[in-house]
C-alpha cells in the first residue's frame, strides 16, 4: 500500500464531495415539478459525479495495491 497516494486520492474524494454533493442533495424539487432543463442539469451533475467517483475508486484500488514509493506490484 502506498500511504501517500492513498492520502492524495482521499483528499480528491473529499474535494469531489465538497464540489458536487451539495448540488445533488440540495435540489428538493420533485420530478413532477422539474422542467426539462432542470432534469437535464441534474442528470449532468449526477453523470459528472459518477464518472469522477469511478476514477477515484480506480485510483484508490491502485493505491492500496501499490508498493510504497509508487512502484506497483508486478
Amino acid at each position: 500500500m502506498d500511504p501517500q497516494r492513498l492520502k492524495e486520492v482521499y483528499d480528491r474524494l473529499d474535494l469531489l464531495d465538497d464540489r458536487l454533493s451539495h448540488r445533488l442533495r440540495a435540489r428538493s424539487t420533485g420530478p413532477s415539478r422539474a422542467t426539462q432543463e432542470q432534469l437535464e442539469d441534474r442528470l449532468r451533475d449526477v453523470a459528472e459525479y459518477v464518472l469522477e467517483l469511478r476514477n477515484l475508486v480506480r485510483e484508490l484500488i491502485q493505491a492500496i495495491a501499490a508498493r510504497p514509493g509508487g512502484a506497483a506490484p508486478g
